[in-house]
């Protein structure tokens, strides 16, 4: 485990190395979608739409049919408490101190208190937390979001996404503390709450693939608008005008 500990110590201060030489303020908001492999994304798109089809929705709305709401909510209130120590270290190497304690604290009350996460007593008790991840932490830095993607499977995402998913997925501490005969669950966990959530929420999931005019535009204009609007950016209202634009007609 110390081993484990001293490996964190070093990402976490390699990160903030680098931190010093991006820019010093976060990143500005684009005036305009970058979808420069559109017609790759769209490929991407369609394949996730057949993949929803046959599985992700058939599995969601089979699994709220049978499972009651309290435990779908106990496993998407544990999949979110495991993320959270992910939180801490990017709100450290964010400089967000007291969003750190709070998130901390919030994952130690859930943990202990709510049974491993089961239950989010910490809520209840005002502390509601702020999850971020590595994404964000590279928009503080300066980071460009870069071009908008959408991955197989994974869905939409953006340059920066990406690489901050990828970060997280190695920095996060619980993977590094975890022993080896449960490194399973994090993933059991979130893949068990995405289709638990694709059930919950199945009207809107709908709404944005089958019942758009084109579900393709349709989700890369929310993806951006709510993932801008997490990061604190404004932008230009000419960027999400019209979702079927071409954002490359002059």
């Amino acid at each position: 485990m110390f081993d484990n500990l001293v490996s964190l110590c070093k990402i976490v201060l390699g990160l903030g190395f680098a931190s010093s030489l991006l820019a010093c303020g976060p990143a500005v908001a684009p005036s305009e979608i970058s979808d420069p492999a559109e017609m790759q994304n769209r490929d991407f798109h369609d394949f996730n739409v057949v993949m929803d089809k046959a599985f992700l929705r058939p599995l969601g709305t089979g699994l709220v049919s049978v499972a009651p709401k309290p435990l779908l909510e106990g496993v998407s209130n544990f999949a979110d408490n495991l993320d959270m120590p992910k939180s801490v270290v990017n709100d450290v190497l964010q400089l967000r101190l007291g969003k750190a304690v709070e998130n901390s604290l919030r994952f130690v009350l859930n943990t202990t208190v709510g049974l491993g996460g089961l239950f989010d007593p910490a809520t209840a008790l005002g502390v509601a937390g702020d999850p971020t991840d590595f994404g964000e932490t590279l928009h503080v830095w300066g980071m460009a979001e870069g071009n908008y993607a959408e991955l197989p499977l994974l869905g939409p995402t953006t340059d920066r996404d990406t690489l901050g998913s990828v970060v997280d997925l190695a920095m996060n501490p619980l993977r590094l503390i975890i022993p080896s005969d449960y490194a399973y669950l994090p993933t059991a966990a979130n893949v068990t709450a995405t289709i638990g959530d694709r059930g919950r929420y199945s009207e809107t999931y709908d709404s944005v693939l089958y019942d758009s005019a084109d579900g393709y535009a349709q989700a890369r204009l929310l993806y951006l608008q709510n993932r801008r609007y997490e990061l604190g950016m404004t932008a230009a209202e000419d960027a999400y005008a019209d979702p079927y634009e071409d954002p490359y007609a002059q």
